[in-house]
């Protein structure tokens, strides 16, 4: 299994003002493919993320998606970043391009920061219920994702499994320290698998059996100071309607103009940007 490895903190930096200017970009009307075309120059060039950027602009002309861009460059943005984004571009679903790239932004800015295992999990677990994308496929993503350990990989696994009949509060407390005490209590000869969770992850959890999620997540947060996930902007709101369609003209009025470059035989300036591996070391 090829794991979407870890970078070093600068890229996840870069990644966060990347993924900010973008909606803020998208919100003044322009057009997706024009704010990649220039927002790879703002981007500090000793990162990766400028070519990522230009790769993402040449996918975005040819299919007009920025998921499969993002799944091509696997050895760069996670499986987890391009499954959030490609549920914002799948048509029906009350996820809004707004609300992914702030998932993506506050991902990255927990990454450039000190990020756990546990803090990232639980962000990750929270942004599939909160906005209802699926945990499937959404904790399948996060498997594939090498900043989390052998242990943290079986665990996600378990979870995927069971996280439609078993409340996910239960199955932070059972892989915490609390519940060890707490079975310690009863039979001192058990065996325990290792711990992924603290005494104060455990507490809060095993308060929060039988409750909706979300009040776990707000507990965490408040309490322990784990990330938190923005909210859902719908995309039944009449201004993001009339954004959204105005950026699609400018795309379409874009593409017309590059397919007459095109025709009078002009080079296409991305061109050699066309292939994943440009990233590779």
């Amino acid at each position: 299994m090829q794991l979407a490895p870890v970078l070093d903190r600068e890229e996840y930096v870069e990644q966060a003002y990347f993924f900010r200017m973008f909606r803020e970009r998208l919100k003044e009307n322009l057009a997706s493919q024009e704010i990649l075309g220039r927002l790879h120059e703002e981007i500090l060039t000793t990162t990766r993320l400028p070519m990522a950027i230009q790769f993402l602009a040449t996918e975005l002309k040819h299919a007009g998606l920025l998921a499969p861009g993002m799944r091509h460059l696997s050895h760069y943005f996670t499986p987890f970043q391009a499954f959030v984004a490609s549920k914002a571009e799948q048509e029906g679903l009350r996820f809004s391009v707004d609300s992914a790239l702030q998932i993506l932004e506050g991902e990255a800015q927990y990454r450039a920061g000190m990020p756990t295992q546990a803090g990232l999990f639980v962000y990750q677990i929270e942004v599939l219920s909160r906005h209802r994308l699926g945990y499937d496929d959404g904790i399948l993503a996060m498997v594939h994702d090498a900043f989390y350990d052998d242990e943290w990989r079986a665990y996600a696994t378990v979870v995927r499994k069971s996280i439609g009949e078993v409340d996910f509060a239960n199955l932070v407390y059972l892989r915490s320290q609390t519940y060890v005490e707490d079975q310690v209590k009863i039979d001192q000869d058990q065996t325990f698998p290792p711990t992924l969770f603290g005494i104060k992850e455990g507490k809060i959890a095993k308060a929060s059996r039988g409750r909706d999620p979300l009040f776990l997540f707000a507990a965490l947060q408040r309490q322990l100071n784990y990330p938190a996930v923005p909210r859902n902007v719908s995309r039944d709101d009449p201004l993001t309607k009339l954004v959204t369609l105005q950026a699609k003209v400018r795309e379409l009025e874009l593409k017309v103009k590059v397919l007459e470059m095109e025709s009078r035989g002009q080079s296409d300036v991305l061109k050699d940007l066309g292939k994943p591996d440009v990233l590779d070391d």
